[in-house]
This record gives C-alpha cells, sequence and structure tokens, in this order.
C-alpha cells in the first residue's frame, strides 16, 4: 500500500512521470559503462523512484526465499543469503543519495521527501521480522559449533546484534513505538538537510559595493567575490557567501568588523532564522525522538545507545577523553586569546575581542611571531600539485599509481576521475575527485562509494569511491589555490578513499565496516603526512615558479 500511495504521490507532482519498469532504466540492467561505474549521462531523475520500488520488492522476494527455507538454519542458507541481499535497493541508493548531497534539484529534494518513509518502513520491516530473526538467532547460537571461521563467526556476530539494537527483542507495541520513531527521525534528517542546504547556498549573500569595503582583502579574495558576483547578475559588485572559501579569507582579512560581524552570524545562525527553513524545532524534536529510541532499546540516553557500538563503549570514556583535551588545549587558547587582545589594544581597537573577530586577529598574531601571512603559501598549494602530491604519497607507501581517464561520465562536469592501479598494473578501483562549491552541494567535505569492495560469486568487486570538496576555486587565468587547512583536508579525505580502495572482506556487513571512532584513523594518518618536510618538497610547489618552499 505504502508503495502504491508513493508512486500515486510522486505522478502527482510532475506530469507525465512513468512509474511502470523502464527497459531504458539504467539502474534495472547490468552497467556497460568502463569499469562498471554508474552510468550519470543516462541516469534521469524520473528513473530513481521505479529503481528504490523495485529493489524494495526484489529485497523483499530475497528475504522471503530466507524465511520460507525449509532446511535449518546455516551460515550460507541465513546469514550469507542475507549479506547478499538487497543488490538492486543499495545500487540506486547509494548513487541517489550520493548525487542527492553533491549535486541536487528541486526533483531530487522531492523524491528524497517521499523515499525516506518508505525506505525506514522496510528497513524496519526486515529489522523486527520475527521469522528472519529467529534464523539468524539459530545461527549465532550456534557460531562456536559449526566450524565457521572468524571473518564468518564476525558476520554472524554483527548481524545478531544490528537486530537487537534494531528492536528484534522488543514487544509488537514497543515495535510499533520505534517504526513510528524512526519514520520521524528520516523525515526530519530530510528536512533539516534541505534547511542548512537553502540558509547556506541561498539564503545568504554579503553584497559589497563600496571599494572601501573591501579593505585588507587579498586581491584573488576580491576578484573570486567580483566573479560571484557577476554569475549571480550584479556585475560591478562583490559577493561573499557563506560557503568557506569566500567566508573564511573576510573573516582573515577584511577591516571592516561589521561586515565581519554579519558575515559571520549569517553563518552561525543558519536554520535560526525564524524563517521557513528555520531548524529549532526541528532539532527538539530529533533530540526528543531519539531520547525515546534509546529508552525503548535500554539505554539511558541516545549518547550511550550510539556509543555502545564503538571502540569507547560508554559515555564516561567518551567523557574523560574530551576533559583531558580541554586541560591542555584551554590555557593554550586563553594565552592566545590575550595576545591577540593586546594587539587589537596596541591599534587602538577600543573592544573586547568576539567571535568574529578570532580569524582577523590570529592571522595578525601569525604574522607578528612568525612573519607567516597564510595569502603568502597559497601559490606553493595548487589544487593540481597538492592532488598530485598526496597520489605520490599513496605511490611511495603502498605501491599504488593514479591514472587519470576522461571517457568516464559523471554527475557533474568538474568531477575528475581516475584509474587506481596496484603496482603490478592490475586494476584496483575508481576514484572520483569533486573539488567546489556549488549552490547544488552540502558544505563541508567528505569521502564516499559508488560501489563499495567486495566479493560476487566468487569474483572481487573493485570499489568505486568518490571524494566531495568546497574548496577554494580558479578565478580568471589563477588556478585554484588551497590554505593550508584545505590542504590538510584534501589529505584527509584522501585517507578515508585509500580506506575504500585496499577493504577486504568476503562479506558485506564486515568488509570496511569499522566502528565510528575507529574510522578516522585511516584519514588522520594520512592527513600527517602532508605536512612533513620531504613530503613537502614533493608538491609544495610555487605554481608559477615551480619554487618548492
Amino acid at each position: 500500500m505504502l508503495i502504491s500511495a508513493l508512486l500515486i504521490a510522486f505522478t502527482g507532482c510532475k506530469s507525465g512521470q512513468k512509474t511502470t519498469l523502464d527497459a531504458n532504466n539504467p539502474f534495472l540492467g547490468e552497467y556497460t559503462t568502463p569499469f562498471e561505474v554508474p552510468p550519470f549521462d543516462k541516469i534521469d531523475t524520473s528513473h530513481y523512484l521505479p529503481a528504490f520500488i523495485e529493489g524494495i520488492k526484489q529485497h523483499d522476494a530475497e528475504i522471503a526465499a530466507i524465511i520460507d527455507n525449509t532446511e535449518a538454519p546455516t551460515f550460507e542458507n541465513t546469514i550469507l543469503a542475507f549479506d547478499k541481499s538487497g543488490k538492486l535497493l543499495s545500487r540506486v541508493s547509494k548513487v541517489f543519495f550520493n548525487v542527492n548531497e553533491a549535486h541536487t534539484n528541486d526533483q531530487m529534494q522531492e523524491i528524497a521527501k517521499k523515499v525516506s518513509p518508505i525506505l525506514s518502513k522496510h528497513n524496519d520491516d526486515i529489522s523486527m521480522n520475527a521469522r528472519l530473526f529467529e534464523r539468524i538467532k539459530a545461527v549465532y547460537d550456534k557460531r562456536s559449533e559449526t566450524n565457521l571461521d572468524a571473518q564468518q563467526i564476525r558476520a554472524v556476530e554483527k548481524y545478531y546484534r544490528d537486530f537487537e539494537r534494531q528492536g528484534a527483542n522488543l514487544s509488537k507495541e514497543d515495535q510499533d513505538q520505534l517504526r513510528k520513531i524512526n519514520e520521524e527521525l528520516s523525515m526530519l534528517a530530510i528536512h533539516f538537510g534541505d534547511n542548512m542546504l537553502s540558509e547556506t547556498n541561498k539564503n545568504f549573500q554579503l553584497v559589497i559595493d563600496n571599494t572601501a569595503d573591501l579593505d585588507g582583502l587579498p586581491e584573488g579574495v576580491i576578484s573570486a567575490a567580483a566573479e560571484t558576483a557577476k554569475v549571480a547578475g550584479m556585475d560591478g559588485k562583490w559577493v561573499f557567501t557563506l560557503s568557506k572559501p569566500s567566508m573564511i579569507p573576510f573573516l582573515q582579512y577584511a577591516k571592516n568588523r561589521a561586515l565581519r560581524e554579519k558575515i559571520y552570524r549569517g553563518y552561525f545562525m543558519r536554520g535560526n532564522n525564524n524563517n521557513a527553513n528555520d531548524n529549532k524545532k526541528i532539532v527538539a524534536d530529533m533530540v526528543r525522538l531519539r531520547a525515546e529510541k534509546a529508552a525503548l532499546l535500554g539505554f539511558n540516553n541516545y549518547a550511550a545507545y550510539t556509543i555502545d557500538e564503538n571502540m569507547a563503549k560508554t559515555t564516561q570514556t567518551v567523557d574523560d577523553f574530551l576533559n583531558k583535551l580541554m586541560v591542555a588545549a584551554l590555557p593554550l587558547a586563553k594565552k592566545e586569546l590575550l595576545e591577540m587582545q593586546q594587539i587589537a589594544d596596541k591599534e587602538g581597537a577600543g573592544f573586547k575581542l568576539d567571535s568574529w573577530d578570532w580569524w582577523f586577529y590570529a592571522e595578525k598574531l601569525r604574522k607578528m611571531k612568525y612573519d607567516l601571512d597564510e595569502n603568502e603559501l597559497k601559490p606553493y598549494f595548487s589544487l593540481t600539485n597538492v592532488r598530485d602530491g598526496m597520489f605520490a604519497v599513496a605511490g611511495k607507501l603502498y605501491g599504488i599509481t593514479f591514472n587519470k581517464v576522461t571517457n568516464l561520465p559523471v554527475y557533474q562536469q568538474d568531477v575528475e576521475t581516475f584509474e587506481v592501479k596496484e603496482a603490478d598494473g592490475t586494476h584496483l578501483g575508481i576514484l572520483y575527485l569533486d573539488y567546489y562549491p556549488r549552490d547544488t552541494k552540502g558544505g563541508g567535505a567528505w569521502c564516499t562509494d559508488f560501489r563499495a569492495s567486495g566479493w560476487e560469486n566468487g569474483k572481487k568487486v573493485d570499489p568505486v569511491i568518490s571524494i566531495v570538496c568546497n574548496f577554494t576555486p580558479p578565478t580568471g587565468d589563477m588556478p585554484a589555490l588551497l590554505n593550508w587547512d584545505e590542504t590538510t583536508t584534501l589529505f584527509h579525505e584522501f585517507g578515508h578513499a585509500l580506506h575504500g580502495l585496499f577493504t577486504q572482506g568476503k562479506f558485506t556487513r564486515t568488509a570496511g565496516n569499522v566502528p565510528q571512532d575507529y574510522v578516522e584513523l585511516p584519514s588522520q594518518v594520512m592527513e600527517n603526512w602532508a605536512g612533513e618536510p620531504e613530503v613537502l618538497r614533493m608538491y609544495a610547489k610555487h605554481y608559477k615558479t615551480g619554487e618548492v618552499i
């Protein structure tokens, strides 16, 4: 019934929308692209919903086959069968939600709102399926007696624990309540994200039409603001936005304190402007529902529920760790604040520093103490050099190579693609790199995959990994020049990408799926290579002269 209702609702929002299975729907057949990457050039928004519906239908049939099996539950006929189920649903979900985050549009956002409660129900139907859980529990109870290897036992234990944490042991009444909570949370998350996207990319612009207000800004920052204004139909003015490459340099260098405050308030007040994109009630509802969910599942709070599956295990462990960091970091932060206040006082500023002053006076302090101006560093960190540098580091460490390919379809024209090869030349995977901000992209930087590494019918499935960023774009004849934070961010996300590329494992549930407080280790390792002198000499070269930093 829900799927039928979804079809009717979606048809109503777009005249002529096809909802029957289409032989031309690229999700419903094998990809014929090089390396079987998603055929973005053939995917239309009209393809997503039918593919979701067919994916759910196929997944339901696969689950039914498991629970209707008259043979005694075994690893092969229960755990492995479950692990390999849902391939089509996973395929369309990975493409849809990744593109919706990186290059969305109104249609994509509407599809997300309609499909999220359907997916929530589908997931709950599986995790609260008593017959399926009974079979999984039967394998779990005998896992030490059936000659399973370590990988198999790990998969059994993880799936059993998943079902417990998703309500399999709850009463019917509590399961019904959990279903309602999960559905509400799925919708709240969609609305929260859409609101933040609008607040960040659409609802705020700092428009400058007086050159005096540009005082202190580097020429490259001014040129970028002029280009932004031109695109927005305000030629002759300068526009600054809440994207980090636009906002941070303004906070660092603009001498006009009132404008620094304006753009900073625009940033930290996102979702708190009492407008159509206000998130206060959404956040309050999410907190309430998460607390209710944790209580239903036997935890004191949602933090305890989340951390229970991670290495830290308890909220007390996390609190102790954070308190140790606070004890070490707070005195240094206070010392730096005092030093910055002294600079302001010496200049006759006549005010106590506020949060929108931090970047501006931190830059002055850096210049005073170390004669270091971040803007003077940027020419040594062109995006191309940084990218090639991180590739070179991976080559030295692991023997892998990265070869740019131009015949792969992409979801946006600026995205680059690379084939990754092992030292012996065998194919390892594909890497997508999406560098620059745009109105259709969420903020921040992240690494994801369009296809995870795995095994299918005894054959290794090679991963398709994607890094998405919001870095300083090129302006005029100047290439994209990164600041140090952007440089280390690219190395950081590349660490996640290497994790995905190197993942080995027979089972979907355990291959690459690690605790959340471990997942940042590969990225931190890679990030720390960025500043090593030997590594800097490899890539930190002036984009005009080739001079090493």
